[in-house]
């Protein structure tokens, strides 16, 4: 518990330099892009005063590092900003769309856990029979498949023709309850999380052959412990430390394959914010997508390496 704190601590000081780090990208990487936030604002058609006026109101002809010290200063205070005319909050708008990326990530980390375990297990149980290439091509097959791509199949294959089993797009109203939420979101997730289910699956069952060839597996079924339970008490638990660090990382492309997922199935996501953000040129409402994701990957990463230190009592020992 003293080394969990100790790292929980250590992570939690690094965290405001993390996300001021964040900020610093996010920031000057948007003012550099090409457009004028007035032409977005008022239009091309407005006159060049009107844009003059704008741009001074907002203090857009202030000096950049003027521009972000004011931009922090309103983050601090939980104020992202408000969007181009028609004006709405940017915090409001992600509060909206950002449970639904949150709810189809954590089903697509569910989905990818669930495969790349079976699979990973069954591929080293079963190491260089036909099994384990079945295995092997499938896992081959899906990391080369894009996330995009594979929705759009799975839309034509189950969504499409005189008896679809899902539907194509949108998310089930809130009176179609559990079961209209999941049929709505099962496509979604699937096409996020089979990529990265297979590239686990080779992780999974690398680390799985590793600990089988271990000494004290034949130690214990050499003293009459049964194949089984040495599996499933010892070689799953020590296999699954490199796999857990690998979706912490993978949280990341989960996380990013979601805002595009969204928009292929028609989700009010944080991709449909974001595609409104870039198309009207919304500085304030794409910094507030990016900073918020972002985030949400970096915190990710800090529960993933508590459960690091949980799963391999081993460290908690250094």
């Amino acid at each position: 518990m003293v080394m969990i704190l100790r790292l929980l601590g250590r992570r939690l000081a690094a965290l405001p330099l993390m996300i001021l780090g964040i900020t610093l990208l996010v920031f000057f990487v948007l003012q550099a892009a090409p457009g004028d936030q007035a032409d977005s604002a008022l239009g091309e058609g407005a006159s060049n005063e009107a844009k003059e006026q704008y741009r001074q109101e907002n203090g857009l002809n202030d000096p950049l590092f003027v521009q972000y010290v004011r931009f922090l200063g309103k983050l601090l205070q939980f104020d992202l900003g408000v969007t181009t005319p028609p004006a709405k909050s940017v915090a409001s708008m992600i509060g909206s769309a950002f449970p639904l990326t949150l709810q189809l990530t954590f089903l697509g980390v569910m989905i990818a856990v669930v495969l790349s375990l079976v699979f990973g297990v069954l591929g080293a149980l079963y190491r260089d029979k036909w099994q384990d290439q079945a295995i092997r091509v499938f896992s081959i097959a899906a990391i080369a498949t894009p996330s995009f791509w594979l929705g759009i199949l799975l839309i034509q294959w189950f969504a499409l023709g005189a008896n679809p089993m899902f539907p194509s797009g949108g998310l089930a109203a809130p009176e179609a309850g559990f079961g209209g939420w999941l049929n709505s979101m099962a496509l979604p997730a699937l096409a996020l999380a089979i990529p990265v289910s297979a590239s686990l699956i080779r992780v999974v069952r690398t680390s799985m052959v590793e600990e089988l060839d271990r000494d004290y597996v034949r130690t214990a079924i050499g003293n009459g412990v049964p194949y089984r339970e040495v599996v499933a008490r010892n070689v799953l638990r020590n296999a699954l430390v490199t796999p857990v660090t690998v979706l912490g990382l993978r949280v990341g492309y989960l996380l990013g394959g979601a805002v595009v997922i969204e928009m292929i199935f028609a989700l009010p996501g944080m991709g449909q914010l974001i595609l409104n953000g870039i198309t009207s040129l919304d500085v304030n409402l794409v910094q507030g997508v990016v900073l918020t994701i972002s985030v949400t990957f970096v915190l990710v990463n800090i529960v993933v390496d508590i459960l690091y230190l949980l799963i391999n009592p081993r460290i908690r020992t250094v």
